[in-house]
């Protein structure tokens, strides 16, 4: 039922329930039934013509997510010292599935315009926000990745296969940061880095986006310096004891979304 809301991206502004038979393969009273609950809880609204959009309980959500979701309140203080001291942007990006999504920016230099903004997922596989996170997974999720995003892997340069994925994810890791030039938006340079919870898995990165002619090469170098000891810093921030309860609950990153297996020819 949740899946449904997979319906809902940039390029769409309501959901009809042929289309929610057409995604679950499932049929119109069931399509029906499982509207009803998502309005009813508020994550769905209906509107003319039978369609159905995002409900208000989204908004409700996202603003207790800004005020208490623990990577986002472990960040808001060092992303705003930093970008501050070096008048640099920032951003603050975590991940699901195979995809990655800013969750929080912090903007110093108005003149700089990027496609990343908060909410929009993008591919794992491509650019500074995503890279840092990618080399740290575990092996189990990079298999699963490399199963089903081969194509994708070997147009990132990434690999053409499992050996040479691994071995450049490898060297991504050891670096403990990565510079990308123009992978996501022509002209940008982004600078990344990973953040780790208190088990030492990796649940996002932090990012610089600065402006590629206006970078130098000793400006990139410090700026490469110091998004590793900004996302360190965060890294201490989300693992330490939290009196309301938020380390409790802590932030599991999400496995590679499961895939049907495709159904051998007979």
């Amino acid at each position: 039922m949740l899946s449904i809301l997979d319906l809902f991206r940039d390029d769409t502004t309501a959901a009809f329930q042929e289309d929610v038979m057409a995604h679950l393969d499932c049929s119109r009273a069931t399509a029906y039934r499982y509207l009803k609950s998502l309005t009813e809880s508020g994550l769905l609204a209906p509107t003319s013509g039978g369609a159905y959009v995002l409900g208000s309980r989204i908004i409700e959500l996202d603003r207790h997510l800004r005020q208490h979701d623990p990577l986002m309140r472990a960040a808001r203080d060092v992303m705003r010292a930093t970008g501050d001291e070096l008048h640099a942007n920032l951003m603050l990006c975590n991940y699901y599935g195979d995809k990655v999504m800013c969750v929080d920016r912090y903007w110093t230099d108005d003149s700089i315009e990027s496609s990343y903004a908060r909410g929009r997922p993008y591919t794992m596989f491509h650019g500074a926000t995503a890279k840092p996170i990618l080399a740290n997974l575990p092996p189990y999720q990079l298999r699963n990745l490399m199963l089903w995003h081969a194509a994708e892997i070997r147009e990132a340069g990434l690999g053409e296969d499992w050996d040479e994925f691994r071995a450049n994810l490898k060297r991504l890791r050891a670096a403990g940061v990565y510079v990308s030039h123009g992978e996501v938006d022509p002209g940008l340079i982004g600078i990344g880095s990973a953040i780790f919870s208190a088990e030492q898995k990796v649940v996002g990165s932090l990012v610089f986006i600065a402006a590629e002619a206006r970078t130098s090469a000793e400006r990139l170098k410090v700026l490469q310096a110091r998004i590793q000891i900004a996302a360190a810093q965060v890294s201490r921030n989300l693992q330490a004891p939290q009196s309301n309860g938020a380390a409790a609950i802590g932030i599991m990153p999400s496995r590679p979304r499961r895939i049907k297996t495709p159904a051998k020819s007979k």
